[in-house]
Order: C-alpha cells, then structure tokens, then sequence
C-alpha cells in the first residue's frame, strides 16, 4: 500500500508495534493516527514474546492493596506509590479492556479466568493465555483490532531516526525505509518502541531492540530516569540461540526448583526461595555459576509429564534443544530481560519535552522501582496506553507551516559492537573500574556518526547513571558499593550530562600523568 504522506502531517505519530503502541492506537480512535512500525505489526516486538502474563488483583482472595504491597516490596525502596496505586487499581479494568479487543484469556473449570502465580506475588493473580505464550496471543489479537480501525494509519517499514525539535517542541519525525527518508510533521509523538534487551549478549529480546526510543528521546533533549535499573531474568534457557528463549517465572510459580549439577538445591534458603524477587535469584544463579557450576531448572517432581501440557511453547523450544523436561532438568542461566528505567514521563505519560510522550518499557513512570514484580509489565503498558491516550487526545496539535527538513536521516543503527563492552560493564554485578572504562570506550561512538553512534549513546548514559549510584539497590548491585543507602532516591540524566561525566571521566588519566 502507497500513502500520500503529507495528507498525514498533524496527525498523532505513535512510533512503535508492540504492546504500548497498538493499544494507544486503538484508545485513540476515532481520532486519526499514524502508527509507524520498522517491522511489519507483530514482529520484532518483545511484547509478542512475553510468556508469563498480565498481574491484576482479580481472584477472590486478592485486592488492590495485596497487589500494591508486592509491587512496592519487590522494588526495593524506590517505587512511586501514588503510581503503583493507580495502575494496580486499574488493572481489573485493563484486562477487561484486552478482552474486548479479541485477546482469549486461559480460562479454568466453571469458566473464570484462570490465575497463574509467579515470583514475590503473595496470591495468584497472573493472567494469561494459551499456556506460556500470552504475547503472542496478545499481538494477535490486537494487531488484527488495529488493522480493521480505519483511524489507524499503519506504516511499515519505516524506521524513526530523529525526532525534530523546533522552540523546544515537538515539530515532527524524520523516518527511513528501504524506499527512503520520510519526514512527518506532527507536534504530537508517542514512543512506544520497547526496551533495551539488544545492547546484551545474553537476551530475551528481540536483538534489535537496542534502546531505539531512548536514542530519539535524549538526541531530542528529554530526561530520562533509572536507566542504571536492568532486570535479569534467572531463567533464560541457556544455549546458542540468540535471543535466548524464556523459562516463564510460572514454571517456578508451579513448584520447579533450581539445582546444580549435583542435584543441590542452592537456592534453597534464599528468602523466598526459587520465588524470591528476580534480583536475588538471578545474583544467586549468576554467583553460582560463576563459581564453575551449571544451572538447571528441574521440573520432574511438581510438572513430570503435564509440563507439555500446562507450558506447549516453552515444550517446544526445550524439544528444539534435545531436553524433556519430564524427564530432563532444564538448564538456564540469567539474561537481560526488562529495563525498569527510561524516559521520564508523569502519570499521564508527558516526557520533559513538550509534545512528546511515552509509554510500555520505554517509559519510566515510577512503577517498578529498583526491580520490577513479574508481569507488572504488559499490565503497565495497557493502563498507561490509555492514559497516554486521553493526554494526547486532549493536547492541541499545532499546526506548523514549514518545517526544517534535515538533509538526511541518521544511519542505521547497529548493537553488535557495543554488546561487547556493555555486557561485562552492566551485567548482573557491576563495580566502578569496569563503568568507568566502558564510558571511555563508549564515548568517541557516542559522539560519531556511524552505525554505533545511538546505541553506543544509550548505553553511555546508562553507564554514567549506573556509576553515580553508588549503592546496591534492586536489580544494580555494585561489588565496590555492596550496601543500600539509606536514603531511596530516583536517578535523573539528559545525553548532555552524561556526556560531559564521560568526557571528564576520559580527561583523568592525563590529568594524573601531567
């Protein structure tokens, strides 16, 4: 399909297909918007990944406030607890709203929906459909609710590049494609583009997903908040594959326990156990394994010859790798899963820079703290795509007549090479020596234009911000700074901050040898 592009100027722009981006679309309508997508709609999106599901206090012997106090508990001091309210107690609502969309939950015996547990939740509270694979069922139905919205304008194949800033406000969005550049003029953009899984070797993203959002938000001026805070998940079905396929935390939810090659129960006093927040388990498989031991998740005695049954995808990728779980422990290790920080939006989802704003794991609303509870994630992004929503549609779009047209769109951008040095610098432990020297190497392709220069930027600020916080706090645990501070407080950073940290950084070893 061709479009007449500038028949769309002063449309909203929605950049992202995931999640976030097809809900905000969808809450949007009758209003006419553009939603633009690299990928063709349900590909290359973590959200068409998740496993485990939607927490929402919908079960008799739950409530909001059961569901507050798990959110808070796991993010470890650092939780906004008027947001952590409101989503939770919008939360009911929005799986009611994904319903209405055509999403089929799994439902139990007598029809209600069935409710699955996970780590550091204290009820079963997790929704979830077709086993394990509730993104992909999530995807399908919404990408099939948004193509048949006739206000929805869906443009594939183009990549954002550059958000154009003009008197300090969005003026549009500089995008490529394999027939070109294309510029959209808008006052109104929303990102919705994900997380920050591809900067790591070991992943459950989608390798791409680099950051992308984060890139044309701080080239753009925003603030961005927690970017130190990444989220490993313990069970990561260790192997070759790239992005590593994911043990859902439901598979521990049913009573899978983790052992070593010896059979041990390593975890076994760890508070909470195999069900303890995803920090402490992943440090504990992480240290285990860096001892020289391997890690197995052993699903024999609770699941046996039901786990096909209650888990066919996950099945399925252990079939791909020779292993039954009925009959074979599972082994896995932690990878990058969930970024807890990002752009820093208020609770309608406004970025420091007007006309832009941002929701799904692009954004940083204050929800999940210093490590987020299993599966607040796609309720997150479903509440706050509404809320986004209602704030866009309210703003007024200013029309502008000219618009500074650049004279070409950014490179393409590639991770591969700054896998390397983000990898060890903010894997599971991190400690000041090793940031330091990966802001040295980051900086000069921060500062370049080839195709390292965005992800190289998002990774420095990320960097920068994970060597200011001196402290052990959730999901950033620091070797040289092992205790938490007494004082809980949010980290906040622009690219210019974090470039002048880095450049200052680089200039103190010719200032000692002077």
């Amino acid at each position: 399909m061709s479009f007449d592009f500038r028949a769309l100027s002063g449309r909203p722009v929605i950049i992202g297909g995931g999640l976030a981006g097809l809900v905000t679309a969808l809450e949007m309508a009758p209003e006419p918007v553009v939603l633009l997508s690299a990928a063709p709609l349900g590909y290359e999106a973590s959200s068409a990944l998740a496993q485990g599901g939607l927490a929402a206090s919908i079960g008799s012997d739950d409530s909001p406030a059961l569901h507050l106090a798990d959110t808070l508990a796991a993010g470890d001091g650092l939780c906004d607890e008027v947001v952590v309210r409101r989503v939770v107690e919008a939360a009911p609502a929005a799986i009611a709203k994904l319903e209405h969309f055509g999403v089929a939950f799994d439902r139990a015996t007598g029809r209600g929906l069935h409710l699955g547990l996970e780590a550091a939740h204290s009820r079963r509270r997790i929704v979830h459909a077709a086993g394990a694979a509730t993104g992909s069922e999530l995807m399908r139905a919404l990408v099939a609710a948004v193509r048949r919205t006739v206000s929805i304008t869906v443009v594939e194949g183009f990549e954002a590049r550059r958000l154009l800033v003009e008197d300090g406000t969005i003026a549009g969005v500089n995008a490529a494609g394999a027939s070109g550049d294309l510029v959209l003029a808008t006052s109104r953009v929303v990102l919705a583009t994900g997380g920050v899984g591809g900067l790591f070797r070991d992943t459950t993203n989608p390798l791409g997903c680099f950051g992308q959002g984060l890139a044309l938000a701080a080239r753009a001026g925003a603030e961005l908040a927690d970017l130190e805070f990444v989220q490993f998940h313990p069970t990561a079905l260790d192997g070759p594959q790239r992005p590593m396929r994911l043990i859902s935390e439901a598979v521990r939810g049913e009573g899978a326990i983790l052992i070593d090659e010896t059979g041990r129960r390593f975890l076994a006093d760890l508070p909470g156990a195999e069900l303890g927040t995803r920090d402490t388990v992943a440090r504990g498989v992480h240290r285990h394994l860096a001892r020289g031991h391997r890690v197995f998740l052993d699903t024999r005695a609770c699941l046996g010859a039901s786990f096909a049954g209650r888990f066919p995808t996950i099945a399925s990728y252990c079939s791909e790798a020779g292993i039954d779980p009925a009959v074979d422990p599972i082994p896995v290790r932690p990878a990058a899963h969930y970024h807890m920080g990002g752009v820093a939006v208020n609770a309608e989802g406004c970025s420091s820079v007007a006309g832009l704003w941002a929701c799904g794991e692009v954004a940083s609303t204050g929800l999940h703290g210093a490590n987020r509870l299993a599966s607040n994630s796609l309720t997150e992004a479903v509440v706050m795509a509404g809320w986004v929503a209602e704030s866009v549609a309210a703003s007024s779009s200013m029309e502008r007549k000219t618009i500074a047209i650049p004279a070409a769109a950014p490179a393409r951008a590639d991770p591969a090479l700054v896998r390397s040095i983000v990898s060890p610098a903010l894997g599971v432990l991190r400690d000041g020596e090793s940031l330091r020297d990966a802001a040295s190497t980051l900086l000069p392709l921060a500062r370049g234009s080839t195709s390292a220069a965005e992800p190289a930027a998002v990774a420095l600020i990320m960097v920068v911000a994970a060597l200011r916080r001196e402290e052990s706090r959730g999901a950033h645990c620091r070797a040289d700074f092992p205790l938490r501070s007494a004082v809980a407080r949010r980290s906040k950073i622009t690219l210019v901050e974090a470039l002048e940290t880095a450049a200052a950084i680089d200039a103190t070893p010719l200032a000692r040898s002077a």
